[in-house]
């Protein structure tokens, strides 16, 4: 049986949340991002993406292009749980389902035609079951493998349906832009581009003479990626290696104080995506990065795995601390909390509330009631109900 792929790629997404949440939005120039000379575009609406805004952008250069733009903080657990009703849509179709972001996944729905009938229905399914539930607009590419899916997907958005069949690949890739090829990157296309190449037509016919010196023993499998030619399989269960949470400054730190607070706030927001997933981490690691771009990493095993807040973030806080003693004075303008050594979290028994990685030894009261799970739990209940910052840890309050 020929294989059904669907790349769906909700469209600016977050962009697209505020303004049908905020309908003054509406048709307006709108960037998701925080402002300030080191802030980046987290999502760029089609509006402003007119005057060149794009995602992933500096803030200060996007804000150039369009002065006008309104900016708004980004909202993760807004979009977070927009994203849990648009992948409930997925599932309803096929559990093959491998989410590459909140709002971007693949789906194959080889099997899935003898119930509900071609590929091409199935996506207008998709779409319509999206807009229905979200108010949002997807686009989706429909192919026979995932390389082609994507690209697909991004050829007719917004609210986009592209299907290329087998036999039309080829007429479909080879007009296009070599910049349309998924991971060849910015500064290879340019690379690409510039030894005449501009075409996917063009980068799958040339020789080996003109390629090899732009991508080496990559050679053949760029010619074929180039032809649409892709046997990945959809993996929905790719196992998770670790979790993390970071922030760049919008000035460079080096007060200990700050950092620590800074720290601690990272750490608390690695747990809490660490315990809704469901995993302990049995190692834990801090990112560092000086202000002239040197980036050091530390990390420490902890034994037995756990996802109990206190813990994993007085870890963090020590390796932290040691690098600064060893650094004194040093300026930071990057911060990281990394979890890794991801396994499946056990049940808690009833009477086992609370002794979950205790150390030996007498337990001071106030520590004693920090470690207890209840207390992760409760924290993790209310913000997802009303917001990160409705409930803050006192150490993570600069």
């Amino acid at each position: 049986m020929i294989r059904a792929i669907l790349h769906v790629d909700m469209d600016a997404f977050y962009a697209s949340v505020e303004q049908r949440d905020n309908p003054e939005l509406v048709g307006k120039p709108v960037i998701v991002g925080w402002p300030g000379g080191r802030g980046v575009v987290a999502a760029a609406s089609y509006e402003v993406r007119r005057f060149g805004v794009r995602s992933a952008m500096p803030m200060h250069t996007a804000l150039r292009l369009c002065p006008g733009a309104i900016c708004i903080p980004p909202r993760m657990q807004r979009y977070k749980e927009v994203s849990g009703r648009v992948f409930g849509v997925f599932h309803e179709i096929t559990p093959l389902v491998q989410g590459l972001s909140l709002d971007e996944a693949y789906l194959d729905v080889t099997q899935s035609q003898a119930l509900l009938g071609a590929s091409a229905a199935i996506a207008r399914r998709i779409k319509d079951s999206i807009r229905a539930r979200t108010g949002l607009t997807a686009s989706v590419g429909v192919a026979t493998n995932k390389l082609v899916a994507k690209i697909a997907s991004d050829l007719d958005k917004p609210d986009g349906l592209t299907i290329v069949p087998e036999e039309r690949i080829r007429q479909v890739l080879d007009p296009l832009s070599v910049r349309r090829l998924p991971g060849l990157g910015r500064k290879l296309g340019e690379k690409v581009e510039a030894a005449g190449l501009r075409t996917l037509g063009e980068l799958r016919t040339a020789t080996d003479a003109a390629l090899w010196p732009l991508f080496g023993r990559d050679t053949p499998r760029m010619r074929e990626r180039a032809a649409g030619v892709d046997d990945r399989p959809v993996q929905p269960d790719l196992e998770e290696k670790s979790l993390s949470a970071e922030d760049t400054f919008p000035h460079d730190l080096a007060d200990p104080g700050r950092l620590d607070a800074q720290l601690c706030r990272l750490a608390d927001l690695a747990c809490e995506r660490l315990r809704a997933r469901g995993f302990v981490a049995g190692r834990v690691g801090v990112k560092i990065r000086r202000h002239d771009f040197a980036t050091f990493t530390r990390q420490r095993a902890i034994a037995p795995p756990t996802h109990e807040g206190l813990t994993l973030r007085n870890v963090a806080r020590e390796l932290l601390s040691r690098w600064l003693a060893e650094h004194s004075g040093a300026k930071l303008r990057l911060l990281g909390v990394v979890l890794s050594e991801l396994s499946p979290a056990a049940q808690l028994g009833l009477f086992d509330a609370g002794r979950e990685s205790r150390p030996a030894g007498p337990v001071d009261p106030v520590d004693r009631h920090a470690r207890d799970p209840r207390l992760d739990a409760a924290l993790d209940e209310v913000r997802a109900r009303f917001g990160r910052d409705a409930l803050r840890r006192g150490n993570t309050i600069e």
